[in-house]
């Protein structure tokens, strides 16, 4: 059976309106792949998730166990986008390892703690105890910091935000540090005299606000980020993905389910 050129032209044309959606309908979701650490960036990640459906956004969360990888993972290409550090460790990263990595928001504070299995108070802490403190040059100095702002030892002058055991330069108790990976530090609780633990590790491990013997204050460059690659800075699925985060409902979740261990800070 033949066809006239004018018919094939019609039969043609139908054929390909009928393969492309129709004009109006829903777009195809774009997904992106978020890098977080389990407890709370997860959890937080959850609750963008519906949001940013909203925007036409489909998220994948990929949780890692500790503080190295998901910028390795972002700076290759393998995630989108990661939701679990602060500016200085960024910072630190980008120049120890050259990544190509920008600040996209602003998302939660976690002040950081000093806890104890073994002790009441920072006071009864005795002379020579043992303190668990992270491994990682932005964190552990973050945890010394925090013992010089409350009086447990002094520093010396200009440090910045990264300091080491051997920036100390006065330690009335004589504490012995121990550096360890900062996901392990609640886990150390039973040997040590007392760790500093980092909010997302310390609410995964059943830990409050309250039991901490001393707390940072909610202040400072310790503010998490929401970071992707340099070179979607501009995308429009990361302002989408911005706002998303930034919604009234996530931080109603943030206030609700954390009670202050995790604080929006937009």
């Amino acid at each position: 059976m033949s066809f006239s050129p004018s018919l094939r032209r019609l039969v043609l044309a139908a054929a390909l309106a009928a393969a492309l959606p129709a004009a109006g309908g829903p777009a195809a979701a774009e997904t992106l792949k978020i890098g977080v650490t389990p407890g709370p960036h997860a959890e937080i990640l959850e609750q963008v998730k519906p949001v940013a459906a909203e925007q036409g956004l489909e998220i994948e969360i990929v949780e890692f166990s500790d503080y190295v990888v998901p910028n390795e993972a972002l700076n290759a290409g393998e995630i989108q986008a990661n939701s679990f550090q602060n500016q200085p460790y960024l910072d630190n990263q980008i120049a120890d390892r050259g990544y190509a990595l920008e600040t996209a928001a602003l998302t939660v504070n976690f002040p950081l703690g000093i806890y104890s299995s073994k002790h009441d108070s920072w006071d009864a802490v005795p002379e020579g105890a043992s303190v668990a403190i992270q491994n990682d040059p932005t964190n552990g100095g973050r945890s010394l910091l925090l013992l010089q702002d409350k009086g447990a030892i002094t520093l010396r002058e200009g440090v910045g935000y990264a300091p080491s055991v051997a920036d100390i330069v006065e330690n009335p108790k004589n504490l012995r540090f121990i550096e360890i990976d900062a996901a392990q530090t609640p886990r150390v609780l039973p040997d040590v005299d007392a760790a500093a633990i980092n909010t997302n590790y310390a609410v995964e491990a059943g830990l409050t606000p309250e039991q901490a013997l001393l707390r940072e204050d909610p202040k400072g460059p310790y503010v998490n980020i929401l970071v992707v690659r340099s070179q979607d800075r501009d995308a429009a699925w990361v302002a989408k993905l911005v706002a998303a985060y930034h919604s009234p409902a996530v931080r109603e979740f943030v206030e609700t389910r954390f009670e202050g261990a995790v604080l929006p800070s937009w």
